[in-house]
């Protein structure tokens, strides 16, 4: 069984969010220096890499992620590579209905989609303008049956954005929500996909390790 990792690895250099607290991994005690073990500690903002966000990130009445459903993050999974599109209209700002029509009987039946825009892909460099999805797709999503939609972009709102339109809207639309994936090494298609949050009370994200496989 062959498994994708689609997760952005977790260091000092990867790119936070600006202003947002980076990663460090120290260790706090090392064998090399007498200690009968080596043991690490880690610091950073929990939206740093690849993770789930919760509602409360966005929506202060919101659950916060040690309550999202884990059935969501967990079953099969419908990747759509707009990569070509993007690369080939430079101008070109939003993901629409159009695009993700062609996939649609697939998206429905999956109920998880991922979409790869390969706009991001130096993750030691945080982007300056990102792809966002247009105001009409999470009601389009909900019409299909998704519950989760990933990006390989750090947000699907606009850098600037303080409104969160999109965010308020998937929440709406009850669609999960899973940012800055590496779908890279990704092909479109069908897979099971697991990207199981980390369990941390009253968080407003989690880390995920996300992966996809075949049968």
């Amino acid at each position: 069984m062959k498994i994708w990792d689609i997760s952005r690895t977790l260091s000092k250099d990867l790119a936070e969010w600006p202003g947002d607290q980076p990663c460090h991994f120290r260790l706090t005690r090392e064998k090399t220096k007498g200690d009968s073990v080596n043991l690490g500690a880690i610091s950073m903002s929990v939206h740093n890499g690849t993770h789930a966000d919760a509602r409360f990130h966005f929506d202060t009445d919101g659950e916060s992620i040690e309550k999202a459903p884990l059935e969501t993050y967990l079953g099969r999974a419908t990747v759509v590579d707009l990569a070509q599109a993007f690369l080939e209209a430079k101008e070109k700002h939003l993901i629409t209905i159009e695009d993700l029509r062609p996939s649609a009987e697939e998206i429905a039946a999956t109920a998880r989609l991922l979409v790869k825009t390969g706009r991001w892909s130096d993750s030691t460099v945080f982007p300056d303008k990102i792809p966002v999805i247009a105001a009409d797709v999470p009601a389009w999503l909900q019409k299909n049956g998704v519950r989760l939609l990933g990006l390989d972009l750090p947000s699907v709102d606009e850098i600037d954005s303080k409104s969160l339109q999109n965010h308020h809207a998937l929440a709406r639309a009850g669609v999960a929500i899973i940012e800055s994936l590496d779908l890279s090494n990704v092909a479109p298609g069908l897979y099971h996909l697991a990207a199981l949050p980390l369990k941390i009370a009253g968080g407003d994200g989690a880390p995920v390790r996300a992966i996809l496989w075949h049968d």
